[in-house]
């Protein structure tokens, strides 16, 4: 009964994350980018850009570009994914027709950034709610696992493309404008899907590991994993390899206190997109 509840509750934070998502998008769209004739990257660049050369409505051209990647989706990622995902471009193609938005300012630099904002927000709440509103990161995905390119890499190709073709088509001006509306926008999908408080995995290698492992329990209130390894370099002996999660905004304070005990310490940093379970959450006890 309670998995079952839980799972409920999932359900409807999915469902309440992807309609923000499609508000926030309709919002940036309807009222700071389609009535200033502004360009934004990926999949829905490529639409502003095609409806304001050919006059097509930008709702029917949301859908019809998007459909190959829901194919995609369903191919690469999954059923599941590529229904959510359906429902939730058809509903933001509902809502740009339906939804009476009207425009806030007509400012360039305040169009490029909120436009971007709220667009980057909407696809950010739609990609926590488990889908897509703009089906670049499904094909970079897929190029992605056919290649030796990056998602990002592909991402960023793609982006300089449209807007080399908004310079050409267009002006130069506009593709400029369209670029800072991207850069928001992207800031914006890093923060709502990674959030401020972003992981740090560390590896730490030294001879007082015990002391760091303390530290970090008893002042950080984190987890440690003690990994046994074996020295490569030199000679060969047993050591204890420390690993722990923390926020970046930890990162400084777990740093300084590395230095003060073992100035000599080998440490590793790498960047997680999210985590799931462990004490990393867990708050502080004083």
């Amino acid at each position: 009964m309670q998995k079952h509840l839980k799972k409920n509750i999932w359900y409807l934070r999915d469902i309440l994350l992807v309609a923000a998502g499609i508000t926030s998008a309709c919002f940036g769209l309807k009222s700071f980018l389609m009535p200033n004739d502004f360009i934004d990257g990926g999949v829905t660049g490529i639409s502003l850009l095609i409806s304001r050369l050919t006059g097509l409505k930008l709702s029917y051209l949301i859908v019809a570009i998007n459909i190959p990647f829901i194919i995609l989706g369903f191919k690469q990622i999954g059923k599941g994914f590529a229904v959510k995902t359906a429902i939730a471009i058809s509903l933001l193609a509902i809502a740009l027709l339906v939804i009476p938005f009207e425009p806030v300012t007509h400012d360039k630099l305040l169009i490029a950034v909120f436009g971007g904002l709220f667009l980057g927000g909407g696809i950010g709440f739609a990609m926590r709610g488990g889908c897509v509103i703009d089906g670049t990161e499904v094909l970079a995905l897929y190029i992605s696992r056919n290649s030796i390119l990056t998602v990002g890499n592909i991402i960023l190709v793609l982006n300089i493309l449209i807007f080399g073709v908004v310079a050409v088509a267009l002006d130069v001006v506009t593709a400029m404008y369209s670029i800072l509306t991207y850069l928001s926008a992207s800031k914006t999908i890093d923060f709502v899907v990674n959030g401020l408080e972003q992981y740090t995995g560390v590896t730490i290698i030294s001879e007082k590991n015990d002391e760091i492992k303390q530290f970090i329990i008893d002042k950080m209130k984190r987890g440690v994993t003690i990994y046994k390894g074996e020295g490569g370099y030199g000679e060969k002996k047993d050591i204890d390899i420390v690993y722990t999660v923390v926020t970046k905004l930890e990162m400084s304070k777990l740093q300084g206190e590395i230095r003060q005990i073992d100035p000599d310490a080998f440490v590793v940093q790498q960047q997680i997109a999210d985590i799931k379970g462990g004490v990393v959450k867990r708050q502080s006890l004083h």
